[in-house]
């Protein structure tokens, strides 16, 4: 059984994550808008496939990642995960053509394996019945980076739209120095020959739950899909809608957060100690299909902030308690497969879901001079409606899987 190290790495694991999650959120907000700006004028597909090139080649990468480790360790992983995620930031920052901006994204995809090897040094230095505690940590890293980098990413695209992603860059240095120095490995060589055989497809399906495992995936794919409309529509629409620049756009972003760590962190624990994970997960997904519904019907600020609201409190409830029951009801080798999956499910909707978002969008979107006026307004506006409708569809759908679960009984603890 692990045991906590002398010198406990989870401070630097949580320093570690924290670092990447706000350079992360540094960029999110500020990437859609850089990229249809001069010098690029991106076309709507092309900004799609931009902001979702990212979670497709980390879907394929990320495996492989974690597979290395298990081979030479967590530390020089994560340490050229978090060079590779510095090295695309600065590409992205000194782009002057689209081919770089792509580049760029790319390269941070194929090196984004840090949260997942972050997670693994948790599990290599803790004990079991301590693993969901430590997880939390993880948790918390990551909900506080979101919200401190975009409203870092507002105030330094007031300087340049580069700035944001050299200053993510640096961070990235910063941190891979941090794990150089401070990170000791949490993986010995001894237990890297020692792993166990990966379950078969069938292990996770089996036992009954094949109906309920598919619908969980599916569920997972949907709500996620719809979810990531926000990532490219979100600041493009505040800034056509209510002529936001880049800081109250990003300051935008940082609420969602707090309330999505609010919600996480104090709500949904409470709430779960009830028992009631699927009623959970569909009230959350009623909550997020309304809030994209909501968000292109809004004529003010204060309903759009309620929208966001309703946004962060359905995806605060939705995608924890579908990764939740993930864990819970399968047991053995195949609850790590599942987990894979219900990963791949996640980056998979988080490439779709921008690729599709600015179909609805006019194809000479990025050209049209701002602010809009006339029929370019009334086209862009059509754009926007349509596309957090079917956004919201998505989302509802998950909705019809979350509903048809039957909840199997939670299997036995196995050794």
């Amino acid at each position: 059984m692990p045991t906590q190290s002398p010198r406990s790495p989870i401070g630097i694991i949580f320093l570690t994550v924290f670092i990447s999650m706000v350079g992360f959120g540094i960029v999110i907000p500020v990437l859609p808008v850089y990229a249809k700006s001069e010098p690029f004028l991106m076309s709507p597909s092309q900004l799609g496939w931009l902001v979702g090139i990212f979670s497709l080649v980390q879907l394929f990468a990320a495996p492989l990642f974690g597979k290395l480790s298990d081979r030479i360790g967590r530390k020089p992983v994560l340490l050229v995960s978090v060079l590779g995620t510095a090295v695309g930031f600065f590409v992205i920052g000194k782009a002057d053509a689209v081919w770089m901006l792509f580049l760029g994204r790319i390269i941070d995809g194929a090196s984004g394996g840090n949260i997942a090897t972050a997670q693994a040094c948790i599990a290599d230095v803790t004990a079991p019945e301590k693993r969901s505690r430590a997880m939390g940590i993880i948790g918390a890293a990551f909900g506080l980076g979101f919200i401190m980098g975009p409203a870092l990413g507002g105030i330094l695209a007031s300087y340049s739209h580069a700035a944001p992603f050299y200053a993510a860059g640096a961070l990235s240095i910063l941190n891979a120095l941090l794990i150089w120095v401070r990170l000791p490995e949490t993986y010995p060589a001894e237990a890297r020959g020692a792993n166990t055989q990966q379950a078969s497809l069938g292990e996770v399906f089996d036992g009954g739950r094949g109906l309920f495992i598919s619908l969980l995936l599916v569920a997972s794919l949907l709500s996620t899909t719809g979810f990531a409309f926000i990532h490219v529509l979100f600041a493009l629409f505040c800034g056509d809608q209510f002529q936001w620049g880049l800081r109250e756009t990003s300051y935008a972003f940082a609420y969602v957060g707090v309330l999505a760590v609010l919600v996480q962190g104090g709500l949904l624990r409470r709430l779960l100690k009830r028992n009631i994970e699927k009623q959970l997960a569909a009230v959350g997904a009623f909550c997020l299909a309304g809030s994209l519904f909501w968000l292109p019907r809004v004529s003010g600020t204060g309903a759009f902030l309620g929208s966001c609201a309703l946004m962060a409190l359905g995806n605060g409830l939705l995608t924890p308690t579908l990764s939740g029951m993930a864990s819970r009801f399968v047991h053995g080798r195949a609850q790590g497969r599942l987990m894979g999956m219900m990963t791949s499910a996640g980056s998979l909707g988080r490439f779709l879901g921008p690729a599709l978002a600015v179909l609805p969008l006019p194809l000479t979107f990025s050209e049209m001079a701002r602010p809009l006026t006339g029929e370019m307004l009334t086209a862009v506006q059509a754009g926007y409606l349509q596309a957090f409708t079917a956004g919201a569809g998505l989302v509802a759908a998950s909705l019809v899987c979350i509903l048809l679960l039957k909840v199997p009984v939670q299997p036995e603890a196995q050794a």
